[in-house]
């Protein structure tokens, strides 16, 4: 099996104008292969279906909005890994999500099988929370910002056209960042008044995360939706303002 960036270097070859026959005497590789690889550009098999990202002119995943829903997942609480021999070259993107929260797992259910129709989402469960995977030699193509470590020792840059997308669906990106490292919940303030102590209740939202890329992020997601925010602590941002929250259900609302 030829490394990815091998045959795309083929490709390129092919498509400078060079023969198949001038092709595989520059690269070593057989003109029966390339000549496969020239009719069907993008690697393709029942397994890991056809990636948008290796193609000669690559193309933004669609629907775009799961992407954007599924990026914030894995940016608050999922992971890329190896599966069995890392000669096969195949991934598992893994995303967390709590037991308590159903809905959740059904809709990152759903936005892996819409980027990734043909392959299988597999869901195991875990100590307290199920973990939804799917397995496929391209996800770290689709999220470039997979690398060795945890993701808050490391720099997290989304790529121009996950920018574009995160623009384009901002709410859903959020949406994907509070349903895996967020919430919503019930804000309870005591005041001391002549007449008396009295309690009052309000809801908002927290996004906790140890990156201040993912964090900046967030924030930069909110400015987008006219969401006004501010940070709690360190590694926290909250929206309080009752026309802040009212604006934010429209796009997240409570876990379910």
């Amino acid at each position: 099996m030829y490394d990815l960036a091998v045959r795309d270097e083929a490709l390129r070859l092919l498509a400078s104008g060079l023969s198949i026959s001038e092709t595989s005497r520059q690269t070593g590789i057989s003109p029966p292969t390339i000549h496969r690889w020239r009719n069907r550009p993008a690697y393709e098999s029942p397994m890991t279906g056809t990636c948008p990202r290796c193609a000669l002119q690559p193309h933004s995943p669609a629907p775009a909005d799961s992407y954007a829903y599924l990026l914030g997942l894995y940016l608050g609480d999922g992971c890329i890994c190896w599966v069995g021999d890392r000669s096969k070259q195949v991934w598992a993107l893994r995303i967390a999500c709590a037991n308590r929260w159903p809905g959740l797992v059904q809709e990152c259910i759903e936005a892996l099988q819409a980027i990734r129709p043909t392959n299988k989402v597999r869901v195991r469960q875990l100590q307290g929370c199920k973990d939804v995977n799917s397995y496929s030699k391209h996800w770290p193509h689709l999220f470039p910002q997979h690398g060795p470590g945890k993701k808050h020792e490391r720099a997290i840059v989304l790529e121009p056209w996950q920018r574009e997308i995160v623009s384009a669906h901002p709410g859903r990106f959020v949406r994907g960042l509070i349903h895996s490292d967020g919430c919503r919940g019930m804000n309870r303030v005591r005041r001391v008044l002549p007449s008396g102590v009295r309690w009052y209740e309000y809801p908002r939202y927290h996004f906790k995360n140890e990156s201040p890329d993912i964090l900046a992020l967030c924030g930069e997601a909110l400015d987008l939706l006219g969401v006004a925010w501010r940070f709690n602590n360190r590694n926290e941002l909250s929206v309080a303002r009752r026309e802040a929250v009212e604006l934010l259900d429209l796009h997240v609302g409570p876990k379910y």
